[in-house]
């Protein structure tokens, strides 16, 4: 067994912590408390092939792996949360579908500018009723001639309000039995993008409910096979969870970055509180859980790349980080004392954004469900 990263990946772990801390971590407060949409910064990731690490050259990507992608995303959110949400979601859930399920015009028109990053993609699932049960899609499309009228609403949609914003792949029903998954364009007749949501965290991502009314796309729109998006869907999800894995990752070895950081300079009883038991425990104990957890979340991406299946390892990664960042968040706050509840320090921000990585992508107890039944439970 290797236990190295490559070096490609070695390589590109420290080319994303530089920039993470030369470029996000100055202005991640202010992002924050101002709710600003990191553009530049976006742009900036584009330009060095980050918005498409996962995806062959051939069609615009920088032809790396999904280890690759992982690391990237951990690197991002040690420092911040909403800009490696914004690479994320825009890589697994608004590229990946045109990749693999969509035509060769789709992914001609499409895949150059998402993984130059000049586009960001988005994907339409959640609705109102439809979230863990996502198969209650209410939105509908109905084929006429060869036009797909679309009505209905999704909520919780991220990337697809920004100036950047390309398009959306949304979830809908074709038929009373049937999905299928459709690409809106923004800029639509009869799509619109609501105002953004006022969120626990992840402020400086755009995130938001969408409409469709009377929203005409044409029927070369279908994204794959007509009747196959629940299929689809259950893919896609399966492949975002190591991205957002990746994300428990990052902010739980961010907030012990912090943590350890702080300790060493604050001093009580006349020594730095790092030399005391109760402290020492907190910091080894998260720790060794980061360790853990790193292991099981680049297992799950090692998976994928072996093209070997990683729906059990994806979903128990997705747990365990996700509750290891609400965790490690919240020992370092505490290790903060009083000033891990000022926003000027980023435990505090970590502290909010952790919580997200619970629900989003697939509740614990979606995961918890996954993982019985991959069990044979």
């Amino acid at each position: 067994m290797e236990f190295d990263l490559p070096d490609e990946a070695e390589l590109l772990r420290r080319t994303v912590r530089d920039f993470a801390e030369g470029e996000i971590a100055p202005v991640a407060e202010e992002l924050d408390r101002t709710k600003t949409f990191p553009t530049e910064i976006v742009r900036q990731m584009g330009a060095l092939g980050w918005m498409g690490i996962p995806f062959p050259e051939e069609v615009g990507g920088a032809g790396g792996t999904s280890l690759q992608y992982a690391v990237a995303v951990e690197e991002l959110t040690r420092v911040d949360s909403s800009v490696a949400i914004t690479m994320c979601a825009h890589t697994s859930l608004g590229t990946q579908p045109i990749y693999l399920f969509g035509s060769e015009r789709q992914k001609a028109d499409l895949l150059p500018a998402l993984c130059a990053g000049e586009k960001l993609g988005a994907f339409g699932l959640t609705e109102p009723e439809a979230g863990s049960d996502a198969g209650n899609t209410r939105t509908r499309a109905t084929l006429d001639g060869d036009v797909w009228t679309i009505n209905g609403a999704k909520q919780f949609i991220t990337n697809a309000g920004t100036e950047i914003s390309g398009h959306v792949a949304i979830t809908a029903r074709t038929g009373d039995d049937e999905i299928s998954n459709l690409v809106v364009e923004n800029g639509t007749p009869g799509y619109e993008q609501g105002e953004p949501y006022r969120k626990m965290g992840w402020n400086a991502s755009d995130t938001r409910p969408l409409t469709f009314s009377d929203c005409a796309v044409p029927e070369e729109n279908l994204l794959g096979p007509r009747g196959a998006g629940f299929k689809q869907f259950l893919h896609i999800l399966d492949i975002g969870r190591i991205g957002v894995a990746a994300m428990g990752v990052g902010l739980a070895q961010g907030a012990l970055d912090q943590a350890l950081a702080y300790a060493k300079e604050r001093r009580a009883f006349g020594q730095p509180i790092s030399k005391f038991q109760a402290i020492q425990a907190k910091l080894a104990d998260v720790a060794t859980e980061i360790e853990a957890a790193r292991l099981l979340t680049y297992k799950a991406a090692w998976l994928k790349d072996q093209e070997r299946p990683f729906t059990l390892t994806a979903a128990q990664a997705k747990l365990k980080t996700g509750r290891l960042a609400v965790r490690a968040a919240e020992e370092a706050v505490q290790i903060h004392g009083g000033y891990g509840y000022i926003e000027e320090y980023p435990v505090c921000r970590f502290y909010r954004d952790a919580k997200i990585l619970t629900i989003g992508e697939g509740t614990d107890e979606v995961q918890q469900m996954v993982i019985a039944r991959a069990l044979g439970a």
